[in-house]
Parts: structure tokens; C-alpha cells; sequence
């Protein structure tokens, strides 16, 4: 969508002399200056376009245009979820070591890790399974983890809960969290 600016309204000067140009802390009952001016009417705003000049108050009509992002099919790795039903299978009886990002939609910094996860989940991919859990909807594996910040970050190999790192770390904090059991 394009930008669009404001366009100011132009107010006419009085045409009397300078004596009317007091400060406002004057006395408004001495002031000789008349108590209203006349002001062109104007319903609403109105939008212009950048390039154009603010003096006219005619419509401009606004221009729709779509941002399209051309990026490489590889470079986003969507991170899987999981719920509390089917944790049991795709957590604890894995095969290979599982991270698991404990996350909700309302959460700023959880949005701050998701690409840190999305990288991990790409480095690691065949040695780490990476998954995120979103506690608003699966509260009961969050409360059996004992899980009271968000993000927390835990590490399960062989089904056991090995390492858990709570808040939004730098991504050098997970891999050697993550090194220590592969």
C-alpha cells in the first residue's frame, strides 16, 4: 500500500492591521481583533499523494500496491507443533533428541526466538527434531513441565527432560545447550 500524507489546510491571514497580532495572554475583552475568523469548511481528511503540493484540498485517488517477497524456498524452515495429544509420540519416544520451544501468540519475546528455532531446526536437521508447543492450547504438558516463563526452550533425549533454557537467549546459548547432548 502506498504511503499517503495529509494534506494541511491553508488558513487565510487577517486583513487587519498588526494590532491584532497580540500575544494570547492578552486580554481577550481589550483586544480589537475580531473573535472569529472566516475559515474554509472542510468535512474529514483528506489524502494525498507524497509528490503532490499541499496547497490543494482536491481527492487524489489512492493508488493499492502488494509488497511480494521472492525468497529461496530453503530458507525458512517451518518449525513443527505439537500438541498434548500427540506429545507422548512425537517428544518422548523419539528416537533422536528433541527440542522443544514452549511459546504463546501474545508473547514478544517467543516471537523474538522463532527464528533462532527455525535456524536451529535447520543446522541441526537429521541429528535434533525441533518442535514448539503453544501453552494457551496445551496447557497440561506446559503445567507438567513446570513451565511459568515463556519462551522456555527444553531438551529431551531418550525421553527425559535433560536441559531447559528460559527466555529469549542469543542462539550461541541454545547450540551449546543443544552440543552437549548429541
Amino acid at each position: 500500500m502506498a504511503a499517503a500524507v495529509l494534506e494541511s489546510v491553508v488558513v487565510p491571514r487577517p486583513r487587519h492591521s498588526s494590532s491584532c497580532l497580540q500575544p494570547a495572554a492578552a486580554s481577550s475583552f481589550l483586544s480589537p481583533c475580531p473573535r472569529s475568523l472566516p475559515l474554509p469548511a472542510a468535512r474529514g481528511l483528506k489524502l494525498a499523494s507524497p509528490a503532490r503540493s499541499f496547497r490543494s484540498l482536491t481527492p487524489v485517488p489512492i493508488r493499492r500496491s502488494s509488497i511480494v517477497c521472492e525468497a529461496q524456498q530453503d530458507t525458512a524452515t517451518e518449525v513443527p507443533a505439537v500438541t498434548d495429544g500427540d506429545w507422548q509420540s512425537v517428544v518422548l519416544e523419539s528416537e533422536t533428541p528433541v527440542l522443544v520451544e514452549f511459546w504463546a501468540p501474545w508473547c514478544g519475546p517467543c516471537r523474538m526466538i522463532h527464528p533462532v528455532i527455525d535456524e536451529l531446526a535447520k543446522q541441526y536437521a537429521g541429528k535434533l527434531k525441533c518442535y514448539k508447543l503453544n501453552t494457551d492450547e496445551s496447557p497440561s504438558v506446559a503445567t507438567q513441565y513446570g513451565i511459568r516463563s515463556i519462551p522456555t526452550v527444553m531438551i529431551f533425549k531418550d525421553g527425559d527432560k535433560k536441559d531447559a533454557v528460559i527466555g529469549a537467549v542469543p542462539k550461541s546459548t541454545l547450540t551449546s545447550s543443544i552440543e552437549k547432548f548429541l
